[in-house]
């Protein structure tokens, strides 16, 4: 398994094969008549410098966003344009998560992702405050169930303690005490764990993308990108947009973007499927905090939480399920490409040898509610069947290598006038500015 969480740059392979595509278009910031991006802006012909536009971001997750917006705070006057195949930003993983701003407590001591996550927790808290973005911090309790997590927790708190992460050891009866409902033989108080809307905050840095005169293209799937010397032009059946330096932040489709520029894959985005339920709006009360098991360190996930919204709603989850349609959100979505990719990847045979029980697991209790009740009762013995409300899915990108290793870290890869990010595990959402500013950096 992937132990550390450090960015892993590698120098790009050669570009693919050139694509040949009528009616390029190259285009620079342009905005209508409502002050908005059009939703297909392109046009035939040359645009507004032989070169094209000066940056074009692939992406319009938080990641993504927040890339641009920063590349146009480093440059000013610069052009950009930001693309996306989604007919609205925050569509995949930033608008299907917990809404958590986590406080870096899981990551190894000194690591860049603790650093990144720390940064990023209190960027946030900012940038909401700036804008008028309902947040809180209402802190987070991991709670142990038994001796074996109580172990894990001790070691987590020592972890925690060398990250500078503020965190309260309580025992048994100051959990009952602070929070009623849950039971535990120990737990951790995070205070400076929040909850917000990463779809706000997405949407807030977009309008500040526009005001810069940035361009948002959405509806625009990309099928191929082309790098020369000089520029890079990506093109798919709404245009094409050239550029001088592109970044790409695809999420989902990350090892597909690679595939296209010519970058070596011997990784596979995997999607598991993060089911969850809302509690009855008489339970919203059950908890005031954020209330997590003790992760198990050899996964990328943390496991099925109760979780307070921004909006006032009590969920639970998510767990975590092999998924056979990258962006298919109803269960039992099955999307022929998608599945062909991830069955017939050797890495996905590994990690499922591997996590054989686990996995077992997993899908017993997406299909028995009563198994996925059990998982949150060991902390919440007082929940039923009754108390969990279906809510849509969200689905986690996951990158696998060829060799079965569920890739822990941020994943980067450069060529001479792109970068990539092939993966962008939790907490992605919370460190996703500072995980701008070193992509920007690089440019």
């Amino acid at each position: 398994m992937t132990s550390g969480y450090t960015f892993r740059e590698h120098t790009g392979n050669s570009p693919g094969t050139p694509r040949t595509r009528p009616n390029t278009t190259t285009l620079g910031p342009r905005r209508n008549s409502r002050g908005t991006d059009d939703r297909q802006e392109s046009r035939s012909g040359g645009g507004d410098s032989p070169g094209g536009t000066d940056f074009c971001v692939i992406g319009g997750g938080i990641v993504g966003v927040a890339t641009a917006h920063r590349i146009l705070q480093r440059h000013p006057g610069a052009s950009l344009v930001l693309v996306d195949k989604a007919a609205a930003l925050a569509t995949h993983q930033t608008g299907h998560n917990s809404g958590v701003i986590h406080s870096g407590i899981y990551y190894p001591p000194d690591s860049l992702k603790a650093k990144l996550c720390r940064q990023g927790a209190q960027w946030t808290k900012d940038f909401a405050a700036a804008h008028g973005i309902p947040f809180e911090v209402c802190g987070k309790l991991l709670v142990a169930t038994d001796a074996a997590e109580y172990e894990r927790m001790l070691a987590l708190h020592e972890r925690s303690v060398t990250n500078g992460v503020d965190v309260e050891l309580i025992d048994a009866a100051e959990l009952i005490r602070r929070e009623p409902h849950v039971r535990g033989v120990g737990a951790l108080f995070v205070p400076s764990t929040g909850i917000v809307d990463y779809t706000r905050i997405t949407t807030a840095l977009a309008e500040e993308i526009r005001r810069a005169s940035g361009q948002i293209v959405l509806g625009a799937e990309i099928d191929a990108i082309t790098e020369t010397d000089d520029a890079v032009t990506i093109a798919g059946p709404s245009g094409s947009w050239t550029a001088r330096t592109l970044v790409v932040c695809a999420g989902l489709q990350a090892d597909r973007m690679a595939a296209l520029a010519g970058l070596r894959t011997d990784f596979r985005i995997v999607p598991f499927r993060g089911e969850y339920y809302q509690l009855p709006a008489e339970r919203a009360g059950l908890v005031r905090t954020l209330i997590y098991p003790i992760p198990d360190p050899n996964l990328p996930f943390l496991g099925v939480h109760l979780s307070p919204t921004i909006d006032g709603e009590l969920t639970v989850g998510p767990n975590a399920v092999l998924g056979l349609a990258r962006e298919g959100y109803r269960k039992g979505s099955v999307n022929a490409r998608d599945a062909r990719e991830v069955l017939g990847f050797p890495g996905v045979h590994r990690v499922a040898r591997t996590h054989l029980r686990t996995g077992v697991r997993e899908l017993c209790n997406s299909l028995f509610k009563r198994g996925y009740l059990a998982e949150c009762r060991r902390y919440c013995p007082e929940l039923t069947v009754a108390d969990l409300r279906p809510r849509e899915a969200g689905i986690r990108a996951q990158a696998v290598l060829r060799d079965g290793t569920l890739v822990h870290d941020f994943m980067i890869e450069r060529t001479p006038r792109s970068i990539h990010v092939l993966n962008a595990p939790s907490p992605a959402a919370t460190s996703a500015m500072p995980i701008a500013e070193h992509l920007v950096d690089q440019l």
